[in-house]
């Protein structure tokens, strides 16, 4: 029938191309695109009846229209007959086709990492697309039987029973090595599980997002071809999701990329008290990914097995990084408006993992407002009064305090004039018994007064730290303490970036500390 099709299509609108999966059949043709479901049972899906056909269909226009309306356009019915179908028109329905309308061949993110085209701007763009999705789905049921942890558990051990069959001796350590690790992992973040579920944050999501299913489009990120077919595999939690993008990333060779999203992600959400997930979903992800393709080894020719079976290595080496200890540390900045904390911020975060909190999004979180929302406030009015002010770096503490204990390494990205604060942050490091640093941000005066004035006419960054506020703080500033030059790390704003030698050598530290398990296996 699907030959039958193309061919009809052919004398319609010309060239057809055919895409064929393990579960689906495309056309190609001209601006559409035709995807049919294959009568097939794999136990994962079911598509062997016609009704189960066209509910599926239907699902999936229905999901993928929340995220990607301009491609998915109708659930058409196949018409006349096996040897002489068409799609849409009247008489009994044998089959049912989503209609999409196509996109440009090098629209695929994928491709356009692999080309070197994919820009920071996009994946902001991309992690600000996630967040608002993500933000308007409503929360699971309380009596769904979805996005339990033990279906969690149950999902992570699956990953290892695939991969550890006919696995080799030197294999079979590092999953074991990687098993040990999730378990220990799941029996440590089960309440937080449990409790993210009860409060709403496991929500009916894409389920597949990786770069192969997302396409830039008219100046925006676009994921298409969501999961239909398994509604336990789309309700879950939303750090799970998105857990899926950073994973891809960084098995793509993007680590940069991965923090970057992540990092704009949390700052959209707000969603920090998720980021002890983070390693346990990266993880399970990463695995995952070396499952597929350990099973696309299986049915693929000489050439095929191997780049499947090299991408199975790729994920499980990805995994194996991931459970490496991290060396936590708290890290503030601390400068004048327009000394570049929030661009210096900006750039450390890719280079090393972190993760950043920045109090001029917070505080407008804190009043329900939008990151980019104007107050108007006047220095001390409004928004920036000392008890709202108080209130953020109160906030920030608790925060930072939550992730340092995670385990993660955090950046305050604020501009602590006022040394009581940085002293409540000095005795925070202290009492959790991590190092503690302040980045003082500097760079010449007339470099600070461009800066704010081009941030105050673009009006779309979250600070609205204008000329006023430069010039007040300028009056009262006051040079860091003698007890605080020892944790004080001096970055000129206006010469090139670099990485603080103290942040490298803990970066390095915990390389080479590798988890005592991975060092037996290998």
């Amino acid at each position: 029938m699907v030959q039958a099709l193309a061919t009809g299509l052919r004398g319609a609108v010309g060239a057809v191309g055919v895409i064929e999966t393990h579960i689906s059949v495309v056309l190609l043709a001209a601006e559409r695109a035709y995807k049919l479901k294959k009568p097939v049972d794999l136990g994962f899906v079911d598509f062997t009846t016609l009704p189960r056909r066209r509910h599926f269909c239907r699902e999936e226009l229905r999901l993928n229209r929340r995220l990607a309306p301009q491609l998915y356009l109708s659930v058409l019915a196949v018409t006349g007959s096996m040897r002489a179908p068409r799609l849409g028109g009247r008489g009994r329905a044998i089959d049912y086709a989503v209609e999409m309308r196509r996109f440009p061949e090098d629209a695929l993110l994928a491709d356009a990492l692999a080309a070197g085209r994919l820009t920071g701007e996009q994946i902001d763009a991309l992690a600000g697309c996630i967040a608002d999705f993500h933000q308007g789905l409503p929360a699971l049921s309380p009596d769904s039987p979805y996005g339990r942890p033990r279906d969690v558990l149950r999902a992570t051990r699956d990953n290892f029973t695939a991969l550890a069959a006919g696995a080799g001796p030197r294999t079979q350590a590092r999953l074991w090595v990687l098993a040990e690790w999730t378990e220990q992992e799941y029996r440590r973040r089960h309440a937080l599980l449990a409790g993210r579920r009860r409060a709403g944050w496991v929500r009916e999501c894409h389920g597949d997002l990786h770069l192969g299913n997302i396409v830039w489009v008219d100046g925006r990120s676009v994921p298409f071809d969501g999961i239909e077919f398994d509604p336990a595999l789309r309700w879950q939690d939303v750090q799970g999701e998105l857990a899926f993008l950073t994973m891809d990333l960084a098995r793509r060779g993007r680590p940069d990329l991965t923090r970057r999203a992540r990092d704009r992600y949390l700052q959209a959400t707000g969603d920090y008290a998720g980021v002890p997930l983070v390693d346990f979903f990266e993880v399970y992800r990463a695995l995952v990914r070396a499952k597929v393709a350990r099973l696309k080894a299986a049915g693929a020719g000489q050439g095929g097995c191997f780049a499947a079976l090299r991408e199975c290595v790729s994920g499980l080496r990805l995994a194996e990084r991931l459970i490496q200890p991290r060396r936590p540390y708290l890290a503030i900045t601390h400068g004048l408006a327009g000394s570049g904390k929030t661009h210096y911020a900006d750039w450390l975060l890719e280079q090393t993992p972190l993760i950043r909190l920045r109090s001029d999004v917070e505080r407008k979180r804190l009043l329900g407002l939008a990151s980019g929302a104007r107050t108007g406030s006047d220095i001390n009015q409004g928004a920036y009064r000392r008890d709202i002010t108080a209130a953020t770096y109160r906030h920030l503490a608790a925060t930072a305090r939550r992730l340092l204990r995670a385990g993660w390494p955090v950046l305050v990205d604020a501009s602590f004039l006022d040394p009581r604060e940085r002293r409540r942050f000095a005795r925070l490091a202290a009492r959790l018994g991590v190092p503690f640093h302040i980045l003082a941000c500097t760079a010449p005066t007339e470099v600070l007064e461009q800066r704010v004035v081009a941030r105050d006419a673009h009006g779309v960054d979250a600070s609205e730290a204008g000329a006023a506020v430069l010039a007040a703080q300028r009056a009262r500033y006051r040079p860091l303490g003698t007890d605080e030059q020892a944790y004080a790390i001096d970055v000129d704003t206006s010469r090139p970036y670099a990485v603080p030698d103290s942040f490298t050598a803990q970066s390095d530290a915990a390389d080479r500390e590798l988890h005592p398990l991975l060092n037996a296996a290998r």
